[in-house]
């Protein structure tokens, strides 16, 4: 499938990379949908593309509830005429180790359940929700097939302070390998991502030190780029061969 004439959702697609996606697509001739919960976000990301080949049109959504995400592939399928690729982008980070004792108390601290709940609900239901919803869409409508991308993480090999992120990460790159076969039969390819350090706002709004350490464990010496990603993203949907398989775009880090 050639990205330039094809018809793309991506969730997340207001800041960070997801933007970056968004825009990138529309400039090599796809029509996007995107959606984010930032009403300004969205603006700023359609005003950044009102020059470019590709139609870019936002929707405000939680990816998290079920209702939305049926409501959101309608609205996008009916805005493009359709949908041929699903990105999903859209995630958040709520980090903190399982239990971290007090070393002047001895108190002992407890990761709450409700911050696992957040990243777990967003960051592996939320692809969940909507890949369903995607590729019922495409089934119901007799389409000819389409790509789901999924952006896991380096992190899904298990990052110390991250067991909700990791977690919904590993299980991300292993549903991708599962949807593959499942999907197969509507001819409906997947593929995962797994990006390492990337400079979006969220690596950008470290303290310099830290982001210091950070870069000093990656081989090439520094952060990645979103359009970088992209290559990937690109490849996956143009590659008919590819399935079910993560792509590290990481500078060779290892955590």
């Amino acid at each position: 499938m050639q990205v330039k004439g094809s018809k793309v959702l991506v969730t997340g697609g207001a800041s960070g990379m997801g933007r970056a996606f968004t825009l990138a697509l529309a400039r090599d001739g796809a029509d996007v949908a995107f959606c984010d919960l930032s009403e300004d976000g969205i603006a700023e990301t359609e005003a950044a593309a009102a020059d470019l080949p590709g139609i870019v049109k936002g929707f405000i959504a939680n990816v998290a509830n079920e209702a939305q995400v049926v409501d959101l592939i309608n609205q996008s399928w009916d805005a493009l005429g359709g949908l041929d690729v699903l990105v999903n982008n859209a995630g958040i980070f709520r980090d903190g180790l399982l239990v971290k004792q007090d070393r002047e108390t001895g108190e002992v601290r407890r990761f709450p359940l409700a911050k696992w709940q957040q990243v777990i609900d967003v960051d592996l239901t939320g692809p969940f929700l909507m890949t369903r919803e995607f590729a019922a869409k495409i089934i119901e409508s007799r389409g000819k097939g389409g790509v789901v991308v999924n952006i896991s993480s380096v992190a899904r090999h298990g990052n110390m302070g991250q067991s909700n992120y990791s977690a919904a990460k590993a299980g991300l790159v292993a549903d991708t390998k599962l949807w593959a076969g499942e999907l197969a039969r509507y001819g409906i390819r997947t593929g995962a991502i797994a990006p390492g350090f990337i400079d979006t706002p969220i690596l950008q709004g470290m303290p310099p030190e830290m982001l210091e350490r950070l870069i000093k464990g990656v081989p090439l010496r520094r952060a990645g780029s979103p359009e970088e990603i992209y290559t990937a993203v690109k490849f996956i949907i143009e590659c008919d061969y590819f399935t079910g398989r993560c792509i590290d775009v990481d500078g060779g880090l290892t955590l």
